[in-house]
């Protein structure tokens, strides 16, 4: 089976593919998923650095990556919702306990997967699973932003933060975002009501009151308590929130680990069929360059997520 494999742990010089990698069989409650398209996540960065290797110690080699389309190619014991020959997208992440998704075919739970976004092709649909579910989680779930609220999105221009945008326009809230400057006009696009350019822009001059902040980029985190009203909400994705900090000015700060669900993702495809919510890939690579496709990932600011197509 032709898959990305890291050997070591390292930056993306460790990433290797290669044509001979053991092809995963679905066990208990997992499903066996042909790959045509997986993308990219910080998690990705995280685990291939080793910087979680006290807590989650990975067996050498491993294949990368978490979110795929593809073509169910076989069931396991146990999984009775699904069909061989169907079309789904998830995580196969092995912290979420499948067998990596940069591969022609990868092992997913059952319960971390959906049936794929029908109007959207596989690119598209591989983009969306862990964004996607982080968004909603954060956007829909605990801050359960409400129509005629102010919310602040740091980082609104990238794989989550684009669709927190959209998800928080969709629930009628005011939303303001940081981007740098050439994300300016993408992020009005996608429906930002007011933008500002974090390189050159305090966002603390701008945004006062507000009834909440989702934080994707860790340097935005220390001044984001001072922008909200007494009793509002921060969640942060980035780094860890200051409790003090939080009391300090009268807020809830909670950190978010995303779990993905099979109903969450039924509900993003729901969204995206409906024309409501939009998946943004920014550049696609072949799985032959998935060093090349981790590069841009960490060095470019991508709009969107960054895919690779595997079949």
């Amino acid at each position: 089976m032709k898959a990305a494999q890291i050997k070591q742990y390292g930056g993306s010089e460790v990433v290797a593919v290669v044509a001979d990698a053991p092809k995963p069989s679905a066990q208990l409650g997992q499903i066996l998923v042909e790959v045509h398209a997986a993308s990219l996540n910080r998690i990705d960065v995280i685990v291939r650095a080793g910087s979680l290797q006290q807590m989650m110690p990975m067996t050498f080699p491993f294949v990368p990556g978490g979110d795929f389309a593809g073509v169910v190619a076989e069931l396991g014991e146990g999984v009775t919702d699904f069909s061989v020959g169907e079309a789904v997208y998830g995580q196969a992440g092995q912290f979420n306990g499948g067998s990596g998704s940069l591969a022609e075919f990868t092992a997913a739970m059952s319960g971390k997967m959906a049936q794929k976004p029908a109007s959207v092709d596989m690119a598209r649909a591989a983009a969306l699973p862990l964004a996607g579910a982080s968004a909603m989680q954060g956007i829909a779930e605990h801050i359960n932003i409400r129509k005629g609220q102010k919310i602040l999105i740091h980082g609104g221009a990238g794989g989550i933060g684009s669709l927190a945008v959209q998800l928080a326009k969709l629930r009628g809230a005011y939303v303001a975002t940081t981007v740098s400057r050439d994300e300016i006009g993408f992020a009005k696009e996608l429906g930002a009501d007011e933008v500002i350019d974090y390189t050159t822009q305090d966002f603390t001059s701008f945004i006062k009151d507000y009834d909440a902040v989702f934080v994707t980029a860790a340097d935005a985190l220390a001044n984001s308590y001072q922008v909200l009203k007494p009793g509002g909400i921060l969640v942060s994705m980035a780094a860890q929130v200051d409790e003090a900090a939080a009391q300090e000015h009268g807020v809830t700060a909670l950190n978010q680990a995303t779990q993905t669900s099979t109903a969450q993702l039924t509900r993003l495809a729901e969204l995206v069929d409906s024309g409501k919510l939009k998946p943004v890939v920014d550049k696609i690579f072949p799985l032959e360059q998935a060093k090349e496709a981790f590069d841009y990932f960490e060095q470019q600011h991508p709009k969107g997520k960054v895919v690779i197509t595997v079949t």
